[in-house]
């Protein structure tokens, strides 16, 4: 039986890990961290728990987290992971990481993120953990850059054309709608419940800190320049992400072809759901799965493409069970829906 331990255990995704690693066969949940003022029983903070995970949720010992672990799940805030990471990875752990220290060069990370990066080693160690594209480097891998969650509701909307649309004067447009979870948890006016409930914002217009991952992505799989032109907005709900991608490019294939090319990229992936040419998903249709559901039509020239993800969950904690299972060799849908 393999020992985890979730850094970071009282944000929305710790919680979902734990949730997620405590029902699953293959392992035990040994250790649970997070800054907190004072030590408890994880079901004290979270009622829900209990009976299902009767551990204290602890600060940060390092010491104590490597002698309990096989596995550390580091659900942190953005810029507190790289100052972590490698008092694991010195010791032998398997890391798997959600944050975004680990998923862009040095240089742009530093651009995007306002600091510079403290552990230039460990960068390039790093896989992509996003299973469609990086399955067989995951396998291999001990150091995991979890993918973020608006990435992945957009590049897997973007795989299976990419190469071949790429360079050919692509035009890529992103709207994309996420629920507030997705902001973590924390104290904040704008997302309080006054602000968000029957509202809709937009925000970061262009200056999202997750475009540079997409780029950077996508121009890997395209092996030529990608830009994305990207818009997220703020729904009046706690979970999901529809984004809804708008493609032209010189020499478009048909929406037939363009279908066909979907269905047959992602046949085997047991976490994508192409559905039929012109039927959209919703987000209600993918919350509390592991699911990404994907809807394509066309129209006046352009090729639209509609995913759905629950952002908790294939966009960040059911992603990283799903980097583990395969890391560590069990089946690859263990302890998800």
């Amino acid at each position: 039986m393999m020992k985890v331990s979730v850094v970071g255990a009282t944000g929305y995704t710790g919680e979902e890990l734990v949730d997620v690693v405590a029902s699953h066969p293959e392992v035990e949940l040994t250790s649970l961290s997070a800054l907190v003022e004072k030590e408890a029983d994880f079901s004290e903070l979270y009622p829900r728990f209990k009976n299902k995970v009767s551990l204290v949720c602890k600060n940060l010992d390092i010491k104590e987290v490597n002698s309990k672990s096989d596995l550390v799940f580091l659900a942190l805030p953005h810029t507190v992971s790289m100052k972590i990471a490698p008092e694991f990875l010195k010791a032998g752990k398997k890391v798997i990481d959600l944050s975004a220290d680990y998923r862009l060069p040095a240089d742009e990370y530093e651009q995007w993120y306002g600091t510079a990066h403290t552990d230039m080693e460990n960068i390039a160690r790093a896989v992509y953990g996003l299973p469609e594209l990086n399955r067989g480097k995951i396998k291999k891998a001990d150091f995991i850059a979890n993918p973020g969650c608006y990435p992945t509701s957009v590049i897997l909307g973007l795989l299976p054309i990419i190469k071949q649309v790429a360079g050919a004067e692509l035009d890529v447009i992103v709207d994309s709608k996420s629920g507030a979870t997705g902001a973590g948890r924390k104290a904040s006016i704008p997302l309080s419940f006054g602000e968000v409930d029957e509202n809709l914002k937009c925000y970061k217009a262009n200056a999202h800190q997750h475009i540079p991952e997409m780029e950077h992505v996508l121009t890997q799989a395209a092996d030529e320049q990608v830009k994305i032109n990207f818009t997220p907005h703020l729904l009046p709900i706690r979970r999901g992400i529809l984004s809804t991608i708008y493609m032209s490019a010189k020499d478009l294939p048909g929406v037939e072809e363009v279908q066909d090319m979907f269905v047959e990229h992602y046949k085997d992936e047991p976490f994508v759901r192409v559905r039929k040419l012109g039927e959209f998903p919703q987000i209600q249709d993918v919350v509390n799965t592991s699911f990404c559901d994907i809807g394509i039509t066309s129209s006046r020239g352009l090729l639209v493409i509609v995913t759905v993800i629950d952002n908790l969950l294939k966009g960040a904690s059911g992603q990283a069970v799903q980097n583990m299972n395969i890391m560590c060799g069990f089946d690859e849908k263990t302890g998800l829906v």
